[in-house]
């Protein structure tokens, strides 16, 4: 089942919810959304209504689409960035803004839609076929290194490294305010938000274990630039936890992070990853460098400061 959230605009005022719902669903036709309300898989504010309720804009909307109701994936000469392959497996370098696997409202664009023009048929097919290849994945404004498999058994093998928490994982993020420790770990478990089902939530009664290590690289004056490592793999754990401690990312207006301007999406960057590789045995380790954004961005902050404490920096 292929769950997804989205909050109505107040220009949707007055549409019927299925109209609306044909319009975003792209590949889909009214008649289908018919179908997921009448089934009860379209939830207004948490509630069922009938095909025929009118919105009146800033609703929040919960989608279920069965996946073997989902229209085929289309293959797209699109860039991709690629770090390292060989016949077992991927790294790849995923830009900012690209959604890492087909789902409703995003159907094409996507890095599953490029990998399937770059490796055809040969990707695992463990995750479905709206996901071939893909065995962990990163929100669509966060940039950096994702795994991707070739076959099954490559598939199996990095799945257990995942849930053994044996893959390291370290994402260059850069946080509101000033931080009084150099280092923390943040051990809270996450579940989606009870009010707001766009959000993901710290959930100590329902939520899956979440363990998050930072450590602050650079403290500029109003925000600090910080790695942390993951344990686990929950969806926004890092965006969660770190606004859960009073530091949201810079950006990320979803968990109260502010705006930095036109570039939108939070400031946060999978800059290193590594793995034992399936067959080989050996342990891999890669790093790509933070995208050009997030450098210049750093050198404003830099530039900012008094020269006392960019000597710091």
């Amino acid at each position: 089942m292929e769950e997804i959230c989205l909050t109505t605009e107040l220009s949707d005022a007055g549409k019927r919810l299925d109209a609306y719902l044909s319009e975003y669903l792209e590949g889909y036709s009214r008649t289908y959304a018919q179908k997921l309300i009448d089934q009860g898989l379209v939830l207004v504010d948490g509630k069922q209504v009938k095909r025929s309720f009118r919105l009146d804009g800033e609703e929040e909307l919960l989608l279920q689409i069965p996946e073997n109701e989902a229209p085929p994936i289309e293959a797209e000469d699109l860039p991709l960035d690629i770090v390292y392959e060989d016949d077992c497996l991927m790294v790849v370098n995923k830009p900012k803004g690209m959604v890492v696997h087909p789902a409703p409202g995003h159907r094409s664009g996507t890095l599953v839609n490029a990998l399937m023009y770059h490796a055809g048929d040969r990707l695992s097919g463990i995750n479905g076929v709206l996901r071939p290849g893909i065995v962990h994945r990163i929100d669509r404004d966060t940039t950096g290194l994702l795994l991707v498999c070739k076959n099954d058994r490559a598939h199996e093998s990095i799945a257990a490294q995942l849930k053994e928490h044996s893959i390291t994982r370290r994402y260059t993020a850069l946080a509101e305010g000033r931080f009084r420790e150099t280092e923390g770990t943040v051990d809270a478990p996450i579940g989606r938000d009870r009010k707001n089902r766009l959000r993901m939530a710290v959930d100590p009664a329902g939520g899956k274990e979440a363990v998050t290590h930072y450590r602050v690289i650079r403290q500029f004056q109003k925000y600090a630039l910080l790695h942390c490592r993951l344990e686990t793999g929950r969806t926004h754990q890092i965006r969660v936890h770190m606004a859960s401690i009073g530091h949201p990312l810079a950006g990320d207006l979803l968990y109260g992070g502010h705006s930095l301007g036109q570039e939108s999406g939070q400031y946060l960057h999978a800059g290193l990853l590594g793995f034992v590789h399936p067959e080989s045995g050996k342990y891999m380790e890669f790093e790509a460098p933070l995208p050009d954004y997030f450098a210049e961005r750093l050198e404003k902050l830099r530039k900012e400061m008094c020269p006392e404490e960019a000597k710091n920096v």
